[in-house]
């Protein structure tokens, strides 16, 4: 079974084809980095009418890589949310539109289902349950996966997305778009305990995160001390600091609360090099282990939407002939499969 996967719910556009025996024939990526770069961060209005241009174009590509024809795939699976809904709509219309001239089922896949479930595409697959770590731009949420539809939210972001914090203080910093790899380069050249930046939000219980008054805690900083380079470094070194020691917190948190030694981490974030030793270190002291994607699929990708898609296609999901993005969908009301 095949399946071609298109996933365009922000400032990227992803096309990939799964095969349940091969894995990923071909993978596709356009990146609207340089779209956005002039206005600090993403204008939906821009990112939809450039997945207009894009999306076809890359569909075809992925097919030549592939060697296979429309004939070939059982199915096409679509970001259908969350995410901006100008930028999903573009996805879901040409999914459906395409599944409907192909005579294939369509299966619209949740954004952050993609990500949950990419650490799967990799040799070393995590077994249920676990506790999953999504952190991105977006989104900054623990939960428990019992196995495919299987979630139980156990905390999220109450303001700021871990991701959104980075790239914000970046912006603070006067570092280009987008900030939060810039920021975690810029960090290794800082130094260790210039600045003490706070682990918001750990020092009471629960799993909810906060990182807005991280973020204004970075501003005051930055605004109280000098422009040199050397400062720049020190404070991202901290905030970044801040805040991985506070995503191990939580994790180590929610480990032992529902008694489980498996965590998968998955979302742009993800692949910030810090994040992972410290969250390596932290496993290994529980006697547990950490999952992650490959660099390439932490960020947004159809690879992530096609594999979630092939799993929800197998057990008989598949759209009418409406379709319909979903900007804010929870991610524990999808079904188990």
């Amino acid at each position: 079974m095949r399946i071609l996967g298109i996933e365009t719910s922000c400032d990227e556009t992803g096309i990939a084809i799964y095969d349940e025996q091969q894995g990923i024939m071909a993978h596709k990526l356009y990146s609207q980095i340089e779209v956005h770069a002039d206005y600090g961060g993403v204008v939906p209005e821009l990112a939809s009418r450039d997945h207009v241009r894009k999306t076809i174009p890359l569909i075809k590509e992925a097919l030549k890589e592939a060697g296979l024809s429309p004939a070939d795939l059982d199915g096409v699976a679509y970001t259908a949310g969350p995410g901006l809904v100008g930028a999903l709509l573009v996805g879901c219309s040409i999914g459906r539109s395409l599944a409907y001239g192909w005579n294939l089922p369509a299966v619209p896949v949740h954004h952050m289902e993609g990500h949950l479930l990419a650490p799967m595409l990799e040799n070393d697959v995590p077994e249920f349950p676990f506790i999953a770590l999504l952190v991105s731009g977006g989104h900054t949420m623990l939960v428990r996966v019992d196995g495919i539809g299987q979630y139980e939210m156990l905390g999220e972001s109450v303001d700021d997305a871990a991701g959104e914090a980075f790239d914000k203080t970046a912006k603070l910093l006067g570092l280009d778009y987008p900030g939060g790899p810039v920021l975690a380069k810029m960090a290794e050249a800082g130094q260790q305990g210039r600045y003490k930046f706070p682990r918001p939000m750990t020092d009471r219980p629960g799993l909810d995160f906060s990182f807005s008054g991280l973020k204004t805690f970075a501003a005051n900083t930055i605004r109280d001390n000098d422009s040199s380079d050397q400062t720049k470094a020190d404070i991202a070194y901290a905030f970044q600091e801040a805040v991985v020691d506070t995503l191990a917190i939580k994790c180590k948190r929610a480990l032992q609360q529902c008694g489980l030694n498996r965590l998968v981490i998955a979302g742009g974030v993800s692949a910030n090099t810090s994040l992972r030793e410290k969250l390596a270190a932290t496993m290994q002291k529980l006697n547990g282990k950490v999952y992650y994607p490959r660099p390439e699929f932490c960020t947004d990708n159809g690879a992530m939407i096609a594999f979630a898609g092939m799993q929800r296609l197998k057990s008989g999901v598949s759209a009418d002939l409406t379709f319909k993005a979903n900007p804010r969908w929870p991610l524990d009301t999808l079904p188990p499969v």
